[in-house]
């Protein structure tokens, strides 16, 4: 495998704050929130103790034909919105019979999700007890399996260099990444549309992970109820939505004259073996994680600046967090969480906040820690809170954790 340098030159998402990257990425400068009362009346009917989410900004619906909205689960409408965007932004135009813009074999797709399609899942389940057989729709199993939203723009794009799914619970969207920069340094792709997509904000989901105890109950408060770092966090809130971004090789990008967001230098793969749902108490995988990334990107601790966190606001996981960055990268790194503002899209997480800290670096900006008003003593490092910080950026580490001991830590630089 060589080491060639592989770049951002596209980004795509639909969020909690907004419908695309530009609005997401004002809404965590100003301090907006995507928490939000839970509307629906299974919320009521299960009796559920977390009656908050983060819900998209923008339903899918105000995007895509209605024809192409019943052949998707949410999940997989999420990931193409995120695609489209990322495509045009770099550069690129749908293909047609005619003409593509990318080799189709050289051309890759590597999309992670954590749940896949939950909601055709039950849809489909109630409509079997309810209706029976022949009412079940023949799109069930195209619209609830994990690889669909990696599939469908796959077929958009027309890529044929590999689809890849990656599902390692809420570290999958960084994991999607990971794997994109090692297709292109294996020479499999020149280009690689890659990140994650998660649409789960259903009574099981909601209702599972209140039984963990990992959801904030703090229902009176939906905006201020995500507070990573803080001393009284109480759990995160659930979100949803996806972010994509456009790789490619840098000699791949020069040939065509592409702009150049950030270099996605290393990344870092590791697991704990240790619990289902936590994380080893002394952060083995996570530091090992932090250390392959910026080893495998030719970086030193000293070179990164900033740490964008994974920091879901529980309990345990953001000091078991802070204190691994502290023993890997040592005192002198900046901390944000932007779960404060966008709550956690599980799957999606890391890629939308990879783009997050992409951003930081492409315009020397850390943005604040939403909701971050008594900061946890335990936490040992320094987190931007109030308003964003200022500051010229040259490498930073995006983090990202799952249940099952996944740990993924994707180091970035400015080019």
């Amino acid at each position: 495998m060589t080491t060639k340098d592989v770049v951002i030159t596209g980004m795509g998402a639909t969020t909690p704050l907004g419908g695309d990257v530009a609005s997401t990425w004002d809404g965590l400068l100003n301090g907006a929130s995507g928490g939000r009362t839970i509307a629906e009346d299974w919320v009521d009917t299960y009796e559920l103790p977390a009656r908050i989410a983060a819900p998209l900004a923008v339903e899918p619906s105000e995007v895509l034909p209605r024809v192409r909205l019943r052949r998707m689960d949410r999940c997989e409408q999420v990931a193409l919105i995120a695609a489209r965007q990322a495509w045009a932004d770099a550069g690129f135009e749908l293909p047609d019979e005619e003409n593509q813009s990318v080799d189709p074999d050289r051309l890759g797709v590597s999309i992670g999700t954590g749940v896949g399609g939950p909601s055709t899942l039950l849809d489909q389940h109630e409509v079997l007890k309810s209706q029976g057989l022949r009412k079940v729709s023949p799109l069930t199993v195209p619209m609830l399996m994990p690889n669909g939203p990696a599939a469908h723009v796959s077929l958009e794009l027309k890529a044929r260099a590999g689809v890849h799914t990656p599902a390692s619970a809420c570290a999958s969207g960084a994991e999607g990444l990971a794997n994109a920069l090692d297709m292109i340094r294996a020479g499999r792709a020149d280009v690689v549309v890659a990140g994650g997509a998660e649409a789960c904000i259903r009574p099981i989901t909601v209702a599972g992970f209140s039984q963990s105890r990992t959801l904030s109950t703090r229902n009176d408060d939906p905006e201020g109820a995500s507070r990573p770092f803080d001393t009284d966090r109480d759990g995160f809130v659930m979100g949803e939505g996806s972010g994509v971004l456009v790789l490619e090789s840098a000699e791949h990008a020069a040939a065509r004259g592409a702009r150049v967001y950030a270099r996605l230098a290393g990344a870092g793969i590791t697991a704990d073996a240790y619990h289902i749902t936590g994380s080893h108490p002394e952060g083995l995988g996570q530091i090992n994680a932090i250390n392959t990334a910026i080893g495998t990107g030719g970086l030193s601790t000293t070179d990164i600046e900033h740490v964008n966190a994974h920091a879901t606001a529980t309990v345990v996981g953001d000091v078991g967090e802070a204190t691994a960055i502290r023993k890997a990268l040592g005192d002198h790194v900046l901390l944000t969480a932007p779960k404060g503002a966008l709550g956690h899209i599980v799957g999606g997480a890391g890629a939308v906040e990879s783009i997050v800290t992409v951003l930081s670096l492409y315009n020397g900006v850390i943005p604040a820690t939403r909701n971050l008003e008594n900061p946890d003593p335990k936490v040992e490092l320094e987190v931007v809170a109030g308003e964003p910080r200022q500051k010229a950026l040259n490498a930073a580490v995006n983090d990202s954790f799952g249940f099952g001991g996944h740990n993924v830590a994707l180091a970035f630089t400015r080019t």
